[in-house]
């Protein structure tokens, strides 16, 4: 697999093009920042009346309504909510100019089919592998963030080029970006976000609370083990590697790992995970997406609020209550 760096990147594709981010979450805003301080030309597309605008405006990035915005623009970054992409899209296409790049930062609106791209439009990938918080920081200072990148559809002919000098703009080249498709960076994103780090791992996290609360050791106690030493794992799997993260650790550990690990996770649970693979692959996730927007995100409102309630959630208030949460 080839990594391209920003050696490797011809930059001027967006030399004179003015790039409109059509969304100021976590990714529109670092990236628009970023590409502002590569000198690009950038300008945030905003509904009437957001809440964004004075923010944007103030950090100095320029700022319009959703359709001027995109009527101006040689590429239109669509990073708002999945959910919305499609809805967004059929608002926008009309104002696209002929001949314009559609940019994604996740394959799932072009992979499930939320979005039929006009037949004139590049349609490029630029995935940033983290959070928009990390990537704007790492920019400042001076670093990188690996990206995936892809192309769905290259009307112009030059939609590999464009990508990757939107990627190097962003500073991912700095890094390293490494060529995927929609469909390989969306199941993977999903994959993971539902069946490992963002769906597993809190749940085991939470079972070992529980296990260890329900044997007589202090709530506390149980949360500082169990959930407290999950910052150190990551840091030394990020340095390290998991096989240099095992020997870093201290004999014991190593050996109470080896021998309880795959206990945990064992053939059945790989099991499962293979049937949550099979359903991302299928749409489910996709069409479930789909059906919690139109009701409101109701089921995700109440596991937001059962989750602040659980005794693992009470223990960290006590333990940390002075500490402000990390935008994501």
């Amino acid at each position: 697999m080839d990594i391209l760096r920003e050696a490797d990147i011809d930059p001027s594709p967006l030399a004179g093009k003015r790039v409109a981010i059509v969304g100021f979450g976590n990714q529109g805003r670092a990236q628009a920042l970023n590409l502002k301080d590569s000198g690009i030309d950038v300008v945030v597309g905003l509904r009437a009346l957001s809440a964004s605008a004075d923010l944007a405006e103030g950090e100095g990035l320029k700022v319009a309504l959703i359709e001027e915005a995109v009527a101006s623009a040689d590429v239109v970054m669509l990073l708002a909510p999945d959910e919305i992409l499609g809805t967004l899209y059929r608002e926008i296409e009309p104002h696209i100019r002929d001949g314009a790049a559609l940019g994604f930062s996740h394959g799932l609106a072009i992979h499930f089919d939320f979005i039929a791209p006009r037949a004139d439009l590049d349609v490029i990938l630029v995935a940033p592998k983290g959070p928009g918080t990390a990537l704007r920081s790492l920019y400042e200072a001076g670093q990188g963030m690996i990206a995936l990148w892809a192309v769905a559809q290259d009307s112009s002919g030059t939609a590999r080029e464009l990508a990757l000098a939107y990627g190097r703009a962003i500073g991912c080249a700095r890094a390293g970006l490494i060529a995927s498709s929609f469909a390989e960076e969306c199941e993977a994103d999903l994959f993971n976000e539902a069946a490992v780090v963002w769906g597993a791992v809190p749940e085991i996290l939470i079972a070992g609370f529980d296990t260890l609360v329900a044997g007589g050791i202090s709530e506390e106690v149980a949360f500082l083990e169990c959930v407290g030493e999950l910052k150190l794992l990551a840091e030394l799997i990020d340095e390290r590697g998991i096989a240099g993260m095992r020997e870093a650790i201290s004999t014991t550990a190593e050996l109470g790992a080896t021998l309880s690990g795959r206990r945990i996770v064992d053939a059945g649970v790989r099991e499962r995970m293979a049937a949550i693979l099979r359903e991302i692959r299928s749409g489910k996730l996709a069409d479930e997406l789909k059906r919690e927007a139109a009701d409101g995100y109701a089921r995700l409102e109440r596991a937001r609020s059962d989750a602040r309630e659980l005794p693992v959630e009470q223990a960290f208030r006590r333990l940390r209550p002075s500490r402000p949460p990390r935008e994501r």
